[in-house]
């Protein structure tokens, strides 16, 4: 390492909030993320509480049918698009560079974009609660149900701007993470010594790039049928709404795999770090990842099965849909593989990740239940599919996420957690989230439609319907006893060390919170589980050489990072007032809006692209990027 500085200096960075605005730092962006997402997780969890609130006994009247519609909608939309998703991007943002040993993403300002951006997308789909009406089709707005005529607000348009701002900024993000894992890990980090919450990332950003151009065909479409009276999806024309199916869940069935892989990756990188065993089969693990993401393509029209397809396509979605059990169960059989015979610490990410097993497998055995169509079509909108939804969902995505939250924490803060609240909330929000979703089946297989405003007192469903509704509002104090967790512990908190768990991957051995430039120097990897190995040959006196975590400092200007940038939320700003300015077509004013975003938007491209940056001294030959 060189011993004299750089002739060029180091410009000041931004403090205070505008530090937060202009990062580009991988680890405050996935923070970004990852506080953003859980507010609006919270939003979306109110809304399910108005729903409970309304369903509590027969014949309320506490809201308005429209409100009710409106509801259950949002709330649907909330939880995939902007809580589940970018509480997994928080995570992919935080955890992933330091697990391939990278001092940050491939793009770093691309990276920023893609957060606004999402924020963007979110903010447009929040402002329709008060710009008169907020969607009212449910989260997969069926044709004709979106049409203009049965549908003449704007809230269905404010969905449709907000899908695709939002798809802009998970395609950003899933390319940056394709050319992150594949060009900047470590040396000697070949693709099967990855840490498997990496491989998951890799399988989803993937799933990602594919996915979301499929909806995004069926959003324009859609737009152009409400906005220039297109027939796309106008049955009086001759058109077919069920077109529409067929493009929304040759995306949404891909989409399930986008929210429940990352939780799988994560509960792959919990389990051995609490049993104390490498992971079992981390082969076929990473092979039923690669199968599931694939077969994820071959599966959408179980979710059709009611719509006439006929047999012959009835039953080779059947067929296909009972084979992707196949590789699920092999992440199952090999997640109770890694415990078996392990030194079991039941820390609280511990309890989510086993809690995450259990819960899946329920939700699991339900959606092999509608893989069989004659099955299926009497369960086809019924409470039964509210309940498999919700335990594939909330008890496998958000517990996985949960494990994650707990398990990271201290890496993403320096602080430690209250591990007494930490198991409190776990349980309570085990038990609620059962007490709220598994009547439902009941209520389903009785006949309980889905999305029902009210009902009768003599239909049989008050009972389980009030149960449901005391489970929400147990799973509503869980929720707040995690925050108040997070927010004290995060203010007052034990100071974290590096490896708070004696951990396996690499992200452990540096100091909590990492520094800016994540290593000192980038390790050497030579073993799957290279902290671990690493660990182990320091414990029997083994030489090894120095490494990221060894407390090694570096010189001052020695490694260099590129500088905080403005323009990335500019550009988001531009999509932001263009989305909104699009929406309401027929106003000059709002034409006048659309094109200053526009024209926001284009002048942040280029002033991005043309941005100095603050090159290494290239005489320097022993500076370190």
């Amino acid at each position: 390492m060189s011993t004299m500085p750089f002739a060029i200096p180091r410009p000041v960075h931004p403090t205070g909030v505008w530090s937060w605005i202009t990062t580009i730092d991988h680890k405050r962006i996935g923070i970004l993320y990852g506080v953003t997402a859980f507010i609006l997780f919270l939003t979306g969890g109110m809304e399910a509480l108005l729903i409970r609130a309304q369903l509590v006994q027969a014949e309320q009247d506490l809201i308005s049918p429209e409100i009710f519609n409106q509801l259950f909608t949002m709330h649907g939309t909330t939880m995939i698009f902007l809580a589940v998703m970018p509480l997994s991007a928080a995570f992919f943002n935080f955890v992933v560079p330091l697990q391939i040993g990278a001092r940050d993403v491939a793009f770093p300002r691309l990276n920023a974009f893609s957060f606004w951006t999402f924020l963007a997308g979110a903010l447009l789909l929040k402002i329709s609660w008060i710009t008169g009406g907020a969607p009212n089709a449910g989260w997969f707005s069926y044709a004709p149900l979106t049409g203009i005529t049965a549908n003449p607000g704007h809230g269905i348009d404010l969905w449709v701007v907000s899908l695709q701002v939002l798809g802009v900024a998970s395609l950003a993000a899933a390319f940056n993470f394709i050319v992150t894992i594949v060009n900047m890990r470590a040396p000697g980090m070949s693709l099967m010594r990855m840490p498997m919450f990496t491989w998951m990332t890799l399988l989803t950003a993937i799933l990602l790039v594919l996915a979301f151009p499929v909806i995004t065909v069926a959003l324009i479409e859609l737009m152009f049928d409400r906005t220039f009276g297109m027939n796309f999806f106008n049955v009086a024309a001759g058109a077919q709404p069920i077109l529409w199916q067929h493009l929304f869940w040759v995306f949404g069935h891909p989409e399930v795999y986008i929210l429940i892989l990352p939780a799988m990756g994560i509960v792959s990188d919990v389990l051995p770090a609490f049993s104390k065993k490498p992971l079992f089969g981390y082969g076929t693990m990473v092979v039923a990842g690669v199968v599931i993401a694939f077969m994820g393509w071959m599966v959408w029209s179980h979710h059709m099965f009611t719509v006439g397809l006929g047999p012959v396509a009835n039953s080779v979605f059947t067929f296909t849909t009972m084979m992707i059990a196949v590789p699920t169960g092999i992440k199952v059989f090999n997640w109770l593989g890694t415990i078996w015979g392990g030194s079991l610490n039941f820390k609280t990410p511990m309890l989510f990740a086993l809690g995450f097993v259990g819960m899946f497998i329920m939700g699991g055995i339900s959606g092999v239940m509608h893989a069989v169509a004659a099955s299926d079509a009497q369960q086809q909108d019924t409470y039964f599919v509210v309940a498999h939804i919700h335990y594939v969902l909330f008890g496998g995505a958000l517990m996985g996420i949960f494990a994650g939250i707990y398990f990271w924490f201290p890496k993403m803060t320096g602080k430690m957690y209250n591990e007494g609240l930490g198991k409190v909330q776990f349980w309570s929000m085990l038990i609620a989230q059962n007490i709220t979703f598994f009547p439902m089946h009941f209520t389903g297989l009785d006949g309980m439609p889905r999305r029902i405003y009210t009902y009768q007192e003599n239909m049989g469903w008050e009972f389980w319907s009030l149960i449901s509704t005391i489970g929400s509002l147990m799973l509503a104090a869980s929720m707040l006893l995690f925050v108040y967790n997070f927010v004290n512990s995060w203010r007052n908190g034990e100071k974290a060390s590096g490896d708070p768990w004696d951990a396996r991957t690499l992200e452990w051995s540096i100091a909590s919170p990492p520094p800016e430039y994540n290593f000192a120097v980038i390790p050497e990897v030579t073993d799957r589980d290279e902290w671990w190995e690493e660990k182990q040959r320091r414990r029997i006196g083994v030489p090894v050489p120095v490494s990221g975590g060894s407390g090694y400092e570096p010189e001052e200007h020695s490694i260099h990072l590129p500088q905080p940038s403005y323009w990335p939320i500019v550009v988001s700003i531009g999509l932001l007032i263009a989305g909104y300015g699009v929406v309401y077509n027929g106003v000059i004013y709002n034409f006048v809006l659309a094109a200053a975003g526009v024209l926001i938007g284009m002048i942040g491209v280029y002033a991005w692209a043309l941005e100095p940056v603050n090159d290494p001294d290239p005489d320097d030959e022993h500076s370190s990027h």
